[in-house]
């Protein structure tokens, strides 16, 4: 599958193969409702993290000897974590994406070949439909929607092809929920990382920090669901920041599976890291990104109030206009975006 990045990026060649649990309703979630406006990273963090899972709000902070028990398994697995494992890709997208790095190549052609895929065909009359791509007249041909998006918006389609099915590879007890939750916050965190990056960074580049930096959650979740036994409990907030490392560990071992591009990594390694804050370009654009996408997820599912901001680190590398518009334009794109019809 590195090569297929390499493809994408406009390098070189390859793909991986799926898996599947046995469904289970998702637990109940509590909504928050007196939460104050200025919401510290630490809390952000774990409600999102509750709200992937499916887990009701939980007081107790020290974990279980069970869970202590369940995350040395899980710190186990991800040291031995198989990127090969993760879900195999359309076959359609080599030769697509092959295209999309030749000049000549025509809006007919890249039609036809985005056509075998309906679910692709799908994907770019979508994004082509958007509030970002409104055009005077309806978009009524897959052809005339390539020629629309361009290049560098087809990069962005396909990416987003290839990475919605890797974050929904989960139905257990906890992936029933986690997979869509998971790709909400990605297309997000894409947008808002390539927005915060546009001056100092290459805005493809800080698209796919933004929409890979979950993968390892994904990993993660397929792994408790394995792992955790079904009275496991509502899970206290040590445990799962515990999980959102490694998690942030496996995004990195994926990205370095998948070749993508030396600053990439570098941003996900920082990420990874999470002892000091990150000194990059990319990284501080992905650290902002991520923060201001889970609060919106949130406040968007009604598990914060209207308005909540994050507070941290991680808003301070950005003048604060900046930042809300920045908040601004998410809503705008995945709000509104969402209520059109397709």
């Amino acid at each position: 599958m590195g090569k297929l990045w390499r493809w994408i990026l406009g390098y070189s060649d390859a793909a991986p193969a799926a898996r599947t649990s046995v469904a289970a309703p998702a637990p109940l979630r509590d909504v928050i409702r007196d939460t104050p406006e200025a919401v510290p990273l630490a809390q952000l963090d774990e409600r999102f993290h509750r709200f992937v899972l499916g887990l009701p709000d939980y007081a107790v902070d020290e974990p279980s000897l069970e869970e202590r028990t369940l995350l040395r398994r899980l710190q186990l697995h991800s040291v031995q974590f198989d990127v090969r494992s993760l879900p195999r890709l359309p076959t359609v997208l080599p030769q697509l994406l092959r295209s999309l790095k030749a000049d000549n190549v025509g809006g007919a052609q890249l039609s036809k070949l985005i056509g075998r895929d309906p679910v692709l065909v799908g994907e770019v009359m979508r994004v082509s439909r958007s509030i970002y791509y409104r055009t005077l007249h309806p978009i009524q041909s897959l052809q005339h929607a390539v020629v629309l998006l361009g290049q560098d918006g087809l990069r962005r389609v396909v990416t987003m092809h290839v990475m919605k099915p890797i974050l929904h590879a989960s139905a257990g007890m906890f992936g029933h929920v986690a997979g869509q939750r998971l790709w909400e916050h990605a297309e997000r965190c894409a947008h808002a990382c390539a927005y915060l990056g546009k001056s100092t960074s290459d805005p493809f580049e800080a698209y796919l920090a933004g929409i890979v930096c979950n993968t390892g959650t994904g990993a993660v979740v397929r792994l408790l669901d394995q792992e955790a036994p079904a009275e496991i409990g509502p899970l206290t907030g040590q445990f799962l920041a515990a999980c959102a490392r490694l998690g942030a560990q496996i995004s990195l071992k994926a990205a370095q599976h998948w070749d993508l591009p030396a600053n990439v990594l570098a941003a996900l390694e920082e990420r990874a890291d999470g002892r000091t804050p990150p000194s990059s370009q990319l990284g501080r654009a992905l650290a902002c990104a991520d923060t201001l996408t889970m609060t919106q997820v949130l406040c968007d599912h009604g598990l914060l109030p209207s308005g909540a901001s994050p507070v941290g680190a991680q808003c301070e590398f950005f003048p604060a206009a900046m930042i809300e518009r920045c908040q601004q334009d998410l809503q705008r794109q995945f709000r509104e975006a969402e209520a059109q019809p397709d």
